[in-house]
């Protein structure tokens, strides 16, 4: 399992997931950039996504859906504010209509992916990932945390090292 840490900081109201790979930070930056290798980790197994618009650049939108077990859909939307390649993507994101837009559903996150050379074990280089998703109030917290947030994330990233098995 690549999640090294999970937190949550009510004060500051954000959640964020910490998972180190074996791989070079400009691969991990590619599951990030290229919609189809996000595709295949960007969301649970139970409900993997499809991405539907993916404009990879400072001011860029994304559009997705997530489908689940019995055929049900779940759109979800995506704004880029910042990159740095590879190491910085923001992004604000929440759901969508039935249309791909947003629906204004339990609001917004603002979320900041950080990717970092690090040493792993045995002296192996490697990356740490690190994902801080802010939200707008402990109310939408809560919410999204009973739609099943954390597990969401922890069943989502472990498919990466599948993914970089895959495709070094």
């Amino acid at each position: 399992m690549p999640i090294t840490s999970v937190f949550t900081d009510l004060e500051a109201l954000t959640f964020t997931v910490t998972a180190e790979f074996p791989a070079e930070p400009e691969r991990i930056w590619q599951l990030w950039a290229d919609p189809r290798q996000l595709e295949s980790w960007w969301g649970p197994p139970t409900w993997p996504a499809t991405i539907t618009r993916h404009e990879f650049a400072v001011g860029g939108d994304g559009r997705y859906y997530m489908t689940g077990p019995k055929g049900e859909k779940a759109g979800g939307w995506w704004h880029i504010t910042e990159i740095e390649p590879p190491h910085l993507l923001k992004f604000e994101d929440g759901f969508s209509g039935e249309d791909g837009e947003p629906s204004g559903e339990l609001g917004s996150t603002r979320n900041t992916v950080s990717i970092d050379a690090v040493e792993l074990r045995a002296g192996r280089p490697g990356t740490r990932m690190r994902l801080v998703t802010a939200f707008e109030s402990r109310e939408q917290f809560s919410e999204l945390a009973e739609m099943g947030l954390e597990d969401g994330l922890r069943d989502s990233i472990a498919q990466i090292d599948g993914l970089l098995d895959k495709n070094p």
